[in-house]
């Protein structure tokens, strides 16, 4: 599929998002604004407003893709293992709990609710993700958390950076979509590399692919949204 965005136009949103979070003083709408520095890594993410789309009649999408740079690495992962899995993760430095663990929760829902909480994201050894429900409740699935299966022959750094470097466009009873792509800690040229792909991904999912997306644009955290398609 043809990449339809302006690479001059996303050159430039990409370089004002980076000095605006350097604390350097930017253009927009004809104006100075002044950036900041902030104590924390920022996102950035990209937003869309879709058109020619009608979420009560047209078929929901919902599509996952990975990124070639990790968005957020900063996200903060839960091993529910086995033996084996669970002293893997503790030599990565990775949380971990057993099957004794999830059963001391006991089922409640406030305990697995603030698991939840705790983390971004959960794996699960292949013999413990069929136990989840049992131990847990349906706690993870309701925040969207239901662990990504680890099996006994994958490499768990290697699963860990592919579920943060995934992103999900999911059509929900809304016209604006918006997912992470970066950070303001990455090159440049990740930026653009990850904007173009995952726009690419989200029109291959739209039934008239480009033609449904209205406007789009891309922002940090604190920063000023940036438009790249119109």
């Amino acid at each position: 599929m043809s990449n339809k965005l302006n690479s001059a136009l996303l050159d430039k949103a990409v370089d004002d998002i980076l000095a605006y979070s350097s604390g350097d003083t930017i253009q927009k709408g004809g104006a100075d604004v002044a950036g900041k520095k902030r104590n924390f890594t920022e996102t950035v993410e990209i937003q869309i407003t879709l058109k020619n789309y009608d979420p009560q009649r047209d078929k929901r999408f919902s599509g996952t893709f990975r990124l070639p740079s990790i968005p957020r690495p900063n996200l903060k992962c839960c091993m529910l293992g086995n033996a084996a899995h669970c002293e893997q993760a503790d030599r990565i430095g990775v949380a971990h709990m057993s099957v004794d663990d999830l059963k001391k929760l006991n089922k409640n829902k406030k305990l697995v609710k603030k698991l939840a909480k705790k983390y971004d994201f959960f794996l699960a050894s292949d013999n413990m993700i069929k136990q989840i429900p049992r131990l847990l409740g349906p706690g993870l699935t309701k925040a969207g958390k239901f662990p990504t299966l680890l099996s006994s022959s994958d490499d768990m750094q290697e699963k860990i950076d592919e579920v943060k470097s995934t992103i999900k466009f999911q059509m929900k009873k809304v016209m604006c979509l918006n997912v992470a792509i970066g950070n303001v800690d990455m090159e440049k040229q990740q930026i653009i590399v990850n904007t173009q792909l995952a726009a690419n991904f989200l029109a291959s999912l739209l039934k008239k692919q480009w033609q449904n997306i209205g406007q789009m644009y891309i922002k940090s955290t604190m920063g000023p949204a940036q438009q790249i398609f119109f």
